[in-house]
Formats: C-alpha cells, structure tokens, sequence
C-alpha cells in the first residue's frame, strides 16, 4: 500500500519520499532523498511508453463512451474525445514515467 500511494503521489520507488518531478514536464536526475538515478541510461523511460499506452487507451474510450451515454453524436465523441485526452497527456505522462520507475525497482533494484 505504501508503493501504492508512493506511486501516485509521484514518489521515488526506492525511498517512497523523493520527488521525481522537477516541474510540470521536467524531472528531477536523481532523488533528493536516497540519490537513485533516475534516468539510467539512454531510452531508460521507452518501457514507459507501454505504460503510456495502457493508461491513454482505457482513459480515452471511457471519455468517448460517456460523451456517447450523453447522447453526442459518434463522430463527434470521437474528435471530442481526442481532444479531451490530449488534455489529459501531461498527467498521463507523468503517471506512466513513476510507474514505470516502480515497475523497474521491483524488477532489478540494483
């Protein structure tokens, strides 16, 4: 439960308590509170994008199916719908980034 909450408060996965991100967009190198490198190498956070995918396809079809129980019109749920998630990017992108980084420290918490 602790990995949980950690997870979604944006935490690093070793110490549960550093930030991960900097601002908005930008992460932090490493952790101020255990010193965990984030990024390991080049192309670290491409395991990410899978993590990315899995949290845009779900988001996005429930935009769309409750723009479509609301009575709109299909194509216009669906451009609706990619235009209410690409509000939702950044977040998802931030979300995917620490869960991947939880997924990795579990994996190999060397």
């Amino acid at each position: 439960m602790r990995r949980l909450a950690a997870a979604l408060r944006l935490r690093c996965p070793r110490c549960l308590e550093g930030r991960v991100w900097r601002s908005f967009l930008a992460t932090y190198e490493r952790c101020s509170v255990c010193g965990l490198v984030y990024e390991r190498e080049p192309g670290y956070f491409t395991g990410a994008m899978v993590v990315s995918y899995a949290l845009a396809v779900p988001t996005f079809g429930i935009i769309v199916i409750a723009l479509l129980l609301a009575g709109v019109d299909t194509a216009i749920a669906l451009l609706a719908g990619g235009a209410l998630y690409l509000c939702l990017a950044p977040f998802i992108l931030r979300y995917s980034r620490v869960i991947w980084l939880h997924f990795d420290w579990l994996i190999d918490p060397g």
